[in-house]
């Protein structure tokens, strides 16, 4: 795997929007953040473009995408948001060009389309916070992790809670995965969700009971689970609150546990990450030891390659 490079202060970073669309005061806490690092935070050409639920045409995000990945004046690439519109940029994109180019890459949510291609191609990314997750307060542990992803830290070791075991043991692999609907929208393409012998990360937001029920059941019978080392369960924000009355519903947690608890893997649910209140910055394609029983996920190598002096 390719490790991207640390930043340093002074480094540019461009803004991509490859999904859907954001109002420009809705990137400001984020990108105060990154200056305040000594971090120089670019918005590509099309980053404020809006087509309904589009950050603009499928060609300019993908054109913004490409030139900040291969424009050597950027050290990083990060995400303005998610929402939806990467899978459609696929056709548009020279991913192996964009995984050679080594870049720092961060998002998540609908972002994980992105990194499952780039993972596949051998560079190592970051299910982390986008500009418009710093519109809401977070804990400090939040913005830490952050900054330590970006940084070359530890992104893991900033005091996060430990997340609730499901079944006991304890695995090694690459970490993999990202938002459930998007894992299993990959299904049956080139970039699917290779799971083998590699500790899975499933989270999501605002999908219904029976939905995450139907895709986890989904991920089962396609096999895609099948060899995992271990599973790394986030929350189903806004799962419960969206319970359809006219089939009844089961909370989500124990749908996650009844669905997947028979896979015998090591197991542990509400990990802080994603669409939660609280997330850490997780890199992708690192190999990392998930325990289990105390709930926790340790890297065992650097996700970045040290930076070189200012």
């Amino acid at each position: 795997m390719t490790h991207p490079r640390a930043l340093k202060p002074g480094d540019r970073v461009a803004i991509v929007s490859p999904a859907s669309p954001i109002v420009p005061e809705n990137l400001e806490p984020g990108l105060a953040k990154l200056r305040a690092w000594g971090l120089e935070p670019v918005l590509m050409p099309h980053a404020l473009d809006q087509d309904f639920y589009l950050a603009g045409t499928d060609a300019g995000r993908a054109q913004d995408l490409m030139d900040a990945f291969l424009d050597p004046q950027f050290a990083a690439v990060i995400c303005s948001r998610g929402g939806y519109g990467c899978a459609r940029l696929m056709p548009h994109l020279d991913l192996d060009a964009l995984a050679q180019s080594g870049k720092l890459f961060v998002g998540f949510s609908d972002v994980t389309t992105l990194h499952l291609a780039l993972n596949r191609r051998g560079l190592i990314t970051f299910h982390a916070p986008m500009l418009l997750t710093w519109v809401k307060e977070r804990p400090s542990w939040v913005e830490e992790s952050w900054r330590q992803a970006l940084m070359g830290g530890d992104p893991l070791q900033v005091g996060a809670p430990a997340a609730r075991t499901v079944v006991s043991g304890c695995a090694e692999g690459l970490l993999t995965g990202g938002c459930l609907c998007l894992l299993t929208d990959s299904l049956a393409t080139p970039d699917a969700l290779d799971a083998r012998g590699r500790l899975v990360l499933i989270e999501d937001v605002d999908e219904n009971p029976h939905r995450v029920d139907a895709m986890l059941t989904h991920l089962m019978l396609s096999g895609a689970l099948s060899e995992a080392a271990g599973l790394v369960i986030g929350e189903m924000t806004g799962t419960d609150s969206r319970a359809d009355a006219t089939i009844g519903s089961k909370p989500w947690r124990e749908i996650v546990i009844e669905r997947l608890g028979p896979l015998g893997l090591p197991m542990v649910i509400d990990f802080p990450m994603g669409h939660a209140e609280a997330m850490l910055s997780i890199p992708l394609g690192v190999r990392a030891r998930l325990d289990a029983d105390a709930g926790t996920l340790t890297l065992l190598e650097s996700p970045c390659a040290a930076s070189s002096p200012v």
